[in-house]
């Protein structure tokens, strides 16, 4: 079963992906993203790798005959790939070179248009789960890229949220968001010439960090050539001051909102950012969403911003400073 199911209460859709429950369990000692496993080139640096048991499908089952006047179903279309950030079995991002990291912001730019090029895909949403907690079985360095034929409802209220502030002030919401952090400062965490990490002023998670480029920009694949170099950077970074926090690979949600696709024009209202999702609140526990978070969408933080931002900018500089001597010639 493969499908799409109406929820009438929050005017969403629901992917039903039974068919994803038959996934084996992979030998102890074999990886299908390694070279020399039959599924990926024996040479590669990033590669995109067709999922292989996709919840959507540009060739997808016809819904099971359980619809009626009042429940809806649809045809789960859409696109499901995996992103291989490198042939490693056990390279983490920060590991990654500046050249290898703009092949690989390359590759998502080459995938989106390519999803975007589908007139029925509305929604483009490259993303990475990073670790155990957040249910990770595979690994291997890598993120996926899904194509909806419909717009999720989280993206659909930024947006009406975004053309909202528009039609009122004139000015694009996410522009204002980060004029306004840099303004207090206090929740900053780095910068680079065109990327801004900051710990957004409402964040629902303790380390849940935000990337947004300095310039305005509704797609990745805006970006100038210099521009997708520095999201690179900022990316792998992120990564590398989550892990130095505590000292162990951190997990984490990384979400990759652009404007929706093959719909209005986002041009104006817009602003193409990243959102992580970290589930750890300290060095031992887990932020799990209870029945506030889960049932009612309202988020509790158990932190206060402005002080786990000085975590954070402590925890990147120890990052830089671990890199820096790395790099340093021995002798």
């Amino acid at each position: 079963m493969a499908e799409l199911r109406w929820h009438p209460l929050t005017k969403d859709w629901i992917m039903i992906a039974s068919n994803r429950q038959n996934r084996p369990q992979m030998p102890k000692d074999w990886c299908p993203f390694c070279p020399g496993s039959g599924n990926v080139p024996d040479d590669y640096e990033v590669f995109k790798y067709d999922n292989d048991f996709p919840a959507l499908s540009q060739n997808p089952p016809e819904p099971d005959d359980v619809s009626n006047d009042f429940f809806k179903t649809a045809p789960s279309y859409g696109k499901c790939e995996v992103i291989l950030y490198s042939p490693g079995h056990t390279v983490t991002l920060p590991e990654l070179s500046d050249e290898h990291m703009k092949k690989l912001v390359d590759l998502w730019c080459e995938r989106f248009e390519a999803m975007r090029a589908d007139e029925q895909i509305k929604y483009v949403f490259p993303f990475e789960n990073r670790g155990d907690v957040v249910g990770v079985t595979m690994p291997h360095p890598h993120g996926q890229m899904y194509g909806y034929s419909f717009i999720p409802k989280k993206l659909q209220l930024e947006t009406e949220s975004a053309q909202e502030h528009l039609e009122q002030t004139g000015r694009c919401l996410f522009c204002d968001m980060l004029e306004q952090e840099l303004a207090d400062g206090r929740r900053i965490i780095f910068r680079n010439d065109h990327f801004t990490v900051f710990l957004p002023f409402y964040c629902e998670y303790p380390y849940g960090v935000y990337i947004f480029p300095n310039r305005h920009v509704p797609y990745m694949t805006d970006l100038s050539q210099e521009e997708k170099v520095s999201l690179g950077l900022a990316i792998r970074d992120t990564a590398g001051m989550l892990d130095a926090l505590f000292d162990y690979r951190f997990p984490y949600m990384m979400c990759m909102h652009n404007a929706p696709v093959n719909g209005r024009d986002y041009s104006k209202d817009f602003h193409f950012h990243i959102e992580f999702f970290p589930p750890m609140r300290s060095a031992e526990k887990q932020k799990f969403n209870a029945s506030s978070e889960t049932g009612a969408w309202a988020h509790c933080n158990p932190t206060c911003p402005e002080e786990t931002s000085k975590e954070l900018r402590a925890a990147y500089e120890k990052y830089k400073s671990k890199k820096t001597s790395r790099a340093l010639p021995k002798g």
